[in-house]
């Protein structure tokens, strides 16, 4: 477990998901503005489940102080193939710096994985965070309807050794 503080000093701890995460892990897709309008479909049916929690390096960024346990974002890294496979960050808490926190913990979680790459196709709202942390653009996913009908922007981490 690691804690950071975000630009605005407001403490938050990162740590494993749980099963019991699962339900808030869920809401906090489901409820995302970024999923809103045309991109609803998307997360319309998703669950993320104990079994999946279990599957995947998953960890949850919570707020340590009057919001302590309170799910704040979460990100879950898949080994193999290597991907990042979700990042979300609650809509009340963007732009605290929380998304770039859970990013860097996923770099960190991946190269002591022994990895030196990951993959994340991303939702096309989500294209300029991945470039402002860094991530490189390498090419486009092909739409997968009904779910998904639009193509995403695929991007990838590259992690030198430390």
């Amino acid at each position: 477990m690691s804690s950071r503080t975000s630009p605005v000093s407001r403490p938050v701890t990162i740590r494993r998901a749980v099963a019991r995460d699962a339900k808030r892990l869920t809401r906090l897709v489901r409820g995302s503005g970024a999923y809103q309008g045309k991109y609803a479909a998307a997360v319309a049916g998703y669950r993320v489940g104990p079994d999946y929690i279990e599957a995947h390096r998953t960890f949850v960024a919570v707020g340590a102080d009057e919001h302590e346990g309170r799910v704040l974002g979460f990100y879950s890294l898949v080994l193999a193939p290597p991907e990042l496979d979700l990042l979300f960050v609650a809509d009340e808490a963007q732009g605290r710096g929380i998304g770039r926190l859970l990013v860097e913990h996923m770099r960190s979680e991946a190269r002591a994985a022994g990895l030196d790459r990951v993959k994340v196709v991303s939702h096309r709202p989500a294209e300029d965070f991945y470039h402002r942390v860094g991530a490189v653009r390498t090419g486009t996913a092909p739409a997968n309807p009904p779910a998904v009908p639009w193509d995403r922007p695929e991007f990838e981490f590259r992690l030198p050794p430390v």
